[in-house]
């Protein structure tokens, strides 16, 4: 492997968790998205107390995405080697914290209208 592409990722990635995985993941992360972005502009603006309870959840977050990625290599912590193997599951811990936050937002938004906040 001479240069990194984008599509040598896709192909690492479908190897990695399956192609039926990868790509359920990878929608679920666009409908997600899709549905931050539209509580975003219905709202027009950020809920403090909504953040801070996505936030809180942060940690959930960070330990599920790291047992997920040893779950799918099979793989314990033990495992790790050098520093990249760490910063690369402190990478992970860090997506899933952020992407767990902003879940977590998106369902209190859905779930409770701006108006019915107290």
């Amino acid at each position: 492997m001479e240069e990194l592409s984008f599509s040598t990722l896709i192909a690492v990635f479908e190897e990695m968790f399956g192609r039926g995985l990868f790509w359920v993941l990878a929608a679920v992360a666009a409908v997600i998205t899709a549905l931050y972005a539209y509580v975003l502009v219905r709202d027009r603006a950020v809920s403090m107390r909504k953040f801070l309870m996505a936030q809180l959840a942060m940690p959930f977050g960070a330990v599920s995405a790291v047992a997920f990625m040893l779950q799918i290599t099979n793989s314990r912590l033990s495992d790790l080697g050098g520093p990249v193997d760490w910063l690369v599951v402190l990478g992970i811990a860090a997506a899933g914290a952020v992407g767990f936050a902003i879940l977590v937002y998106v369902v209190q938004s859905l779930a409770r209208r701006p108006h019915e906040e107290g």
